[in-house]
């Protein structure tokens, strides 16, 4: 799709931004999208609608709309609007290397022991305990990532720090490629912990039980330590002041705010086993990994638990000797788990996908087909890369469809986007228009050429 020279020449000065500090982005002519199948995932899809973009939100969506005079109109013909995919846990922009992809632990998810963490040295020596540490202050717009699967129609990532039992505090995060402070949708929008032991050769805890013990004893740490707290601030005289506890002080903070707590599971007995300690923890709880889902997923409903499935399917290793014999146990994970989001969509368990280290969204989105194959319907697939993902991490008032109001991240593509060959030809981030080159597969050897796309040219 072409735009004619003078309105590329407008567009492309759109989200120029002041060189003066704290100056605000320059005034932008709104753009809209006519004659395109939109799919707002809240309600149905418009066969032929128009959907209107201004200063990073959308301020009209559907079948007749009135297009400001001034806008840039793009011609929708043959194309699907679609609202931006949204990774529901990652490390994009905050992992260890730029362009890296993180190896898989014994849990899945950013939070799963890596490297070893800082640890704290307080009241107590806590190690792998970082939780004051924020995705959102360390976030780096640098990274070559951000590129990469934004261009696969991934517009949002919740991020998280790696490493450790408590790395951090995951944020939500859009992927424009802007400087930190215009892209960070919400700062502080989960806490992910991991039961594995840290790595460092550390003798407590050395175990996923003495991980348990230790979680669990962290909590009730914080909880006597705002207790103390507030019992010294009502009556100060003659009394002790209570220890600076920078673990603890954190994780009031998590507990204040009601911000979700990751619990990683993957096999079945692992849900159950985070199910009970979420209850026992007493916060609200969201378990990520769940490929053995299928099973709990009855539970997973009566205790109106989240999750988010890995769309990391799990695979033999590839070094693994071709002659050992496998446990059944693995096996049948193995051939179970791409049908785990079928059973939870059954049971109304809401739940989102996460990349898990996959290294492209080509390889993200190709994993989820094959849940679609398993028996989940595409609605619903769609629906948890969108809006489901939105609402676990409250931001469905901004994020997850296609609503007047809502931040302008959409995904433009030719085809079905959960099809066999979609075509994704324009992606927007907080309005910011970025095209997907249109490409042929190469000859053998020869260089890849680039195709005319369908609905060529801007029409008033």
């Amino acid at each position: 799709m072409v735009i004619a020279a003078h309105l590329r020449i407008a567009a492309a000065g759109v989200w120029c931004v002041l060189a003066s500090a704290g100056a605000q982005a320059q005034p932008v002519a709104p753009i809209a999208i006519r004659n395109a199948r939109i799919v707002p995932v809240s309600g149905a899809p418009i066969e032929r609608g128009t959907i209107v973009l201004a200063n990073g939100v959308i301020t009209a969506v559907g079948p007749r709309v009135d297009v400001p005079a001034e806008a840039i109109v793009m011609d929708g013909a043959g194309l699907t609007v679609y609202p931006g995919l949204i990774d529901a846990l990652s490390d994009v922009g905050v992992g260890a290397a730029v362009g890296a992809v993180p190896a898989t632990g014994p849990t899945t998810g950013p939070a799963a022991a890596r490297p070893p963490a800082r640890a704290v040295r307080g009241p107590e020596d806590r190690p792998g305990t970082t939780p004051w540490i924020q995705a959102a202050d360390e976030f780096r717009a640098d990274d070559r990532r951000i590129e990469t699967w934004r261009t696969g129609g991934v517009t949002t990532v919740v991020t998280a720090p790696r490493g450790g039992i408590f790395p951090g505090q995951a944020a939500v995060v859009n992927l424009s490629g802007e400087r930190r402070e215009d892209v960070i949708v919400r700062s502080a929008a989960a806490l992910p912990v991991s039961l594995s032991p840290p790595a460092g050769g550390l003798t407590f805890p050395g175990s996923p039980m003495g991980v348990i013990a230790y979680v669990r004893q962290l909590f009730l740490d914080t909880r006597d330590g705002a207790e103390r707290q507030r019992r010294y601030d009502q009556d100060p005289r003659g009394k002790a002041r209570p220890d600076h506890d920078r673990a603890t002080l954190a994780l009031q903070q998590v507990l204040q705010a009601k911000m979700p707590v990751l619990l990683p599971a993957v096999r079945t007995r692992e849900i159950d086993r985070a199910l009970a300690l979420g209850r026992e923890l007493d916060v609200p709880t969201v378990i990520y990994g769940a490929h053995g889902g299928a099973e709990a997923a009855p539970r997973l409903a009566k205790a109106r638990v989240p999750v988010l499935v890995s769309a990391r399917w799990p695979e033999k290793p590839r070094d693994a000797d071709p002659d050992a014999d496998e446990l059944l146990e693995a096996l049948e994970l193995r051939d179970r788990a791409p049908a785990a989001p079928r059973a939870l969509a059954e049971q109304k368990v809401p739940f989102a996908f996460y990349s898990d280290g996959l290294a492209t969204p080509g390889e993200f989105l190709a994993n989820i087909r094959k849940a679609v194959k398993a028996g989940l319907s595409a609605d619903a697939a769609l629906r948890a890369l969108t809006l489901d993902a939105a609402q676990i991490f409250g931001v469905q008032d901004r994020l997850g469809s296609l609503e007047a109001g809502k931040v302008a991240n959409l995904v433009v593509v030719q085809g079905d986007l959960l099809g066999d060959k979609p075509a994704i030809r324009h992606v927007f981030v907080d309005g910011r228009r970025f095209d997907v080159p249109a490409e042929t597969p190469p000859a053998a050897g020869g260089p890849r050429e680039a195709t005319p796309r369908p609905g060529e040219g801007d029409h008033r």
